[in-house]
């Protein structure tokens, strides 16, 4: 199925071998030095270590902390406390539409059951009172004939 591997000696390639070319150094172009007048003549400071060396430098300012952050108008407690009563009267009010919700709800499954009995009475009613219309007109029944099934007469 696989091809029988045999030994071969590699392909031989000509190679080329590329040595860079170095690029020329750049010759930086000095401009001509103006003299310049510094704003203000910077303090010299002259330190005497304790081995006796003199150290001269120009004095460095202290470094100057960040100015602290303005307090806001409103204390973060007071707004948490209004946020807090705002929620609150949320979660009120919120409650109290649950609750009228609730109560309609319930008045109408109330009016739908009241309704749906009144229709399933009339229907029983009409149904009552029309059977026994037809019956009692001085219908006759042959005992010797009539069937009972199930406490019913069938006549």
């Amino acid at each position: 199925m696989y091809p029988d591997h045999t030994h071969s000696e590699p392909a031989q390639r000509a190679v080329e071998v590329h040595h860079p070319t170095p690029y020329p150094p750049a010759v930086p172009v000095s401009a001509p030095v103006v003299p310049v007048q510094p704003g203000a003549v910077p303090a010299v400071a002259s330190i005497v270590l304790p081995d006796g060396r003199v150290v001269t430098g120009y004095a460095i300012d202290p470094a100057r902390p960040e100015p602290a952050a303005t307090k806001p108008a409103v204390s973060r407690t007071a707004v948490n406390v209004a946020l807090g009563g705002v929620g609150f009267l949320a979660v009120c009010g919120g409650l109290i539409l649950l609750t009228s919700f609730i109560a309609a709800l319930t008045a109408f499954i109330t009016q739908l059951i009241t309704l749906a009995a009144v229709i399933f009475g009339g229907w029983i009613a009409v149904q009552v009172f029309s059977a026994s219309s037809h019956r009692a007109a001085g219908t006759t029944v042959n005992i010797r004939k009539a069937v009972i099934k199930r406490n019913k007469f069938y006549g």
